[in-house]
């Protein structure tokens, strides 16, 4: 009977173990985080020995019946890892077109042999950077086919000659993209940027705003200052409005980061990072001589986000659509949003 009494206290003590490590697991970002290790790539990732990003995608033959297709398994089976990223030659439209033929109208994919289980939007705020479109275009698509994604890409375009308004445009993005589709994600994209890493999964973290170019390498693969938000983002359509989506009111480049960081904050969610060494990216035709972190980080004296957040995001958008055409390659949303002086 004493042996009894005994094992019901180490039952009991185990029970108490458990349920302190569960809620520790809960407290540090949801069940999400344990099972997501079977899916993320080691944490020592050998860069030296990249892949090309078309590695593998002829394995992708399309389905002969529709009706039967099953879902794709929940890890890509042609990730990789390291991706060999190289901006020596312009690829043609018409090559990326051709290295791409599941890409439809739009520039909408969806897996040929299977049933996606997450559908992506990206974003990608833009003003006469065809070079640098061109290469983005060349590297994202495979990127995402490999990673078993339904997504459509988006090219919202400003025009006139006002100072670009990358915040504006991507409200923008986001209200003309869910007029397609109910976006499980919605991923904010730079045009210079280029992923390195093909487990750098271009979806949403189920509970906070993730920040996904977290190591570039114009920055020596470090944050240039903790709450920078810029580059790549993703976040649920549910994030997005929460936070009133981003600001309409900074003309010029970078000065909006902190702003989105701290209605993040005051929305009552915070961020998360993909990992260094994973969200790792190329810059396209940076100076190396440029000072680290001021061309991005502007100062935020003048905006009082606390008192401004709730009046100045999606629920003061106001634009024009001048046209919205389906390229082969993306969806291009061409939009005059006007010009204000800041504080003018």
């Amino acid at each position: 009977m004493s042996l009894s009494r005994v094992e019901n206290h180490c039952f009991l003590l185990f029970v108490c173990v458990f349920q302190a490590i569960f809620i520790l697991i809960l407290y540090r970002g949801g069940p999400s985080n344990v099972f997501r290790g079977f899916s993320d790539s080691p944490q020592v990732v050998d860069y030296s020995k990249p892949h090309d990003v078309y590695t593998n995608l002829s394995l992708f033959t399309r389905a002969p019946r529709e009706d039967a297709m099953p879902y794709c398994s929940a890890r890509s089976p042609v990730l990789v890892g390291p991706l060999t990223i190289t901006f020596r030659m312009l690829p043609s439209e018409r090559m990326i077109i051709k290295k791409n033929p599941f890409v439809q109208s739009g520039g909408h994919y969806r897996p040929p042999h299977c049933f996606a289980r997450y559908k992506s939007a990206i974003l990608v705020a833009y003003r006469n950077q065809e070079k640098y479109l061109h290469h983005l275009l060349y590297y994202i698509h495979p990127f995402l086919q490999r990673q078993q994604l339904s997504y459509t890409i988006y090219l919202i375009q400003q025009v006139g000659t006002g100072s670009f308004n990358r915040a504006k445009l991507l409200n923008v993005g986001v209200r003309e993209a869910m007029k397609d589709e109910d976006w499980d994600c919605l991923v904010l994209h730079d045009v210079d940027l280029v992923p390195e890493n093909d487990y750098n999964l271009y979806i949403c973290d189920e509970y906070y705003p993730k920040h996904m170019a977290s190591a570039m390498d114009k920055f020596q693969y470090i944050l240039p200052y903790k709450t920078f938000f810029g580059g790549v983002s993703a976040l649920t359509p549910d994030h997005y409005m929460k936070m009133n989506g981003f600001p309409n009111t900074y003309w010029g480049d970078g000065g909006e980061y902190d702003d989105i960081a701290t209605r993040i904050q005051l929305a009552g969610m915070k961020i998360v990072r993909t990992s260094p060494h994973l969200g790792r990216y190329k810059v396209m035709n940076y100076e190396e001589d440029t000072e680290m972190q001021e061309p991005w980080r502007r100062p935020t004296s003048q905006h009082n986000t606390r008192k401004t957040w709730k009046a100045d995001g999606m629920n003061s958008l106001q634009f024009r659509l001048l046209s919205r055409t389906k390229h082969p390659l993306y969806t291009k949303i061409t939009v005059d949003i006007g010009y204000v002086p800041p504080f003018s």
